[in-house]
C-alpha cells in the first residue's frame, strides 16, 4: 500500500448540559495523508500552517506512533500531509481530528490490527475529551461515559434538516484554561437542573424533536463560569435567539458559540457576525451541517 487519506469531522461537544457527555460530527473536515518513508516529513495547509508541529511531537504522529508501538510495527518513517479546514482551539474538535486521523491512517499502513472501538479506546488516551472522540469517528450525536478506560457509547441521528451555526471568534482559548475557571464543586439545584436537561435533550434528540431544544440546552455547569473569558457571549447568544434560533450554546470549552436552526440560518448567521463585530470582536460565522458518517478512511 503506498498511502492512505483519512477525512475526520469537526465535532461539537457539550450541546449544552452535556457536559463531557454529549457531542455532534459536522461536515467541516481534517484530512490526514499518510505514507511510509525513509524519515519523518510533515507539511501542512490551510489552519495552523504556521503553528503545528513538524516533528515527532506533533499529534497525528504520536497518535501514529501509539499505535505503531502497540501493532509492533516498525515504519522506517513517515510522510503525513495535513490538510485543516477545523479552526485549532477553538472548541470545534480539532485535537480529536488530528489524533483519529493519525490513529485511523497507521491503522490502514500495518494492515487494519484495530477495530474502531479500540482505536477509540486508544484515543482516549490522548484526549480526554470521549464526546468529541466518539461524534468524530462514528459520526452523528453522541452519548458517552468512559469506563474503566474504555468509551461506552451510543449513536443517534440528529434532527432532519438541522443547521449549526457557529461563530468562531478569531482568539483561541485552550481547554485547559477554559477548564480552570470551573468550580471545584457544584450546588445540588444546578446539578438537578443539568439533569433533567439532559434527559429531556437525549428524549428530544431520540424523536428526532427539535422543539424542546430551547429548554433542553440549558446549562448550570460550565457556560456560566466560562462566559466571563468569552467576551461577547450573551450579546451573541441572545442576537442568535432573536434571529429565530432553536438554540444557542458553547461549543466545547469555546470560544465557538453554536446556535441550532432548521430555517433562517443565515439570518441567523449575519446577526451573531454583527454581534459579534459590535463587541469589538473579529472572527467568521460558519453555516454547517451535521455529519452522521463520521471518520472516512480511503487506502490508495
Amino acid at each position: 500500500m503506498s498511502a492512505v487519506r483519512v477525512m475526520v469531522p469537526a465535532s461539537t461537544a457539550n450541546l449544552g448540559p452535556g457536559f463531557d457527555c454529549l457531542g455532534m460530527a459536522l461536515k467541516l473536515y481534517n484530512i490526514v495523508e499518510m505514507q511510509e518513508a525513509t524519515k519523518l516529513e510533515i507539511t501542512v495547509e490551510g489552519e495552523g500552517t504556521t503553528s503545528i508541529a513538524r516533528d515527532d511531537s506533533n499529534l497525528v504522529c504520536r497518535a501514529a506512533a501509539m499505535l505503531f508501538e502497540r501493532a509492533g510495527y516498525r515504519p522506517g518513517g513517515l510522510q503525513i500531509h495535513l490538510i485543516n479546514n477545523i479552526p485549532l482551539a477553538r472548541g470545534l474538535g480539532s485535537s480529536s481530528a488530528a489524533i483519529l486521523g493519525g490513529l485511523l491512517a497507521a491503522n490502514a499502513l500495518c494492515g487494519h490490527p484495530f477495530a474502531k472501538q479500540e482505536l477509540l479506546d486508544m484515543a482516549l488516551k490522548l484526549e480526554g475529551h470521549a464526546d468529541n472522540l466518539a461524534a468524530a469517528l462514528y459520526g452523528g450525536i453522541a452519548i458517552v461515559a468512559p469506563v474503566d478506560g474504555r468509551v461506552r457509547h451510543v449513536k443517534l441521528y440528529p434532527p432532519a434538516g438541522l443547521k449549526v451555526i457557529a461563530a468562531v471568534p478569531d482568539y483561541t482559548l485552550s481547554t485547559a484554561a477554559s477548564r480552570k475557571v470551573l468550580p471545584e464543586t457544584i450546588p445540588y439545584r444546578d446539578a438537578v437542573y443539568n439533569l433533567g436537561r439532559l434527559a429531556l435533550l437525549v428524549a428530544a434528540l431520540s424523536r428526532q424533536d427539535t422543539e424542546l431544544f430551547s429548554v433542553a440546552m440549558q446549562d448550570a455547569l460550565h457556560q456560566p463560569y466560562r462566559s466571563t473569558l468569552i467576551p461577547g457571549m450573551p450579546a451573541a447568544m441572545q442576537a442568535a435567539q432573536d434571529a429565530g434560533a432553536l438554540s444557542v450554546t458553547l461549543s466545547g470549552a469555546g470560544p465557538t458559540i453554536t446556535a441550532f436552526a432548521c430555517t433562517r440560518e443565515k439570518e441567523i448567521a449575519r446577526t451573531m457576525q454583527q454581534s459579534l463585530s459590535d463587541s469589538g470582536i473579529s472572527g467568521r460565522v460558519l453555516i454547517l451541517e451535521p455529519d452522521s458518517e463520521g471518520a472516512k478512511l480511503k487506502e490508495q
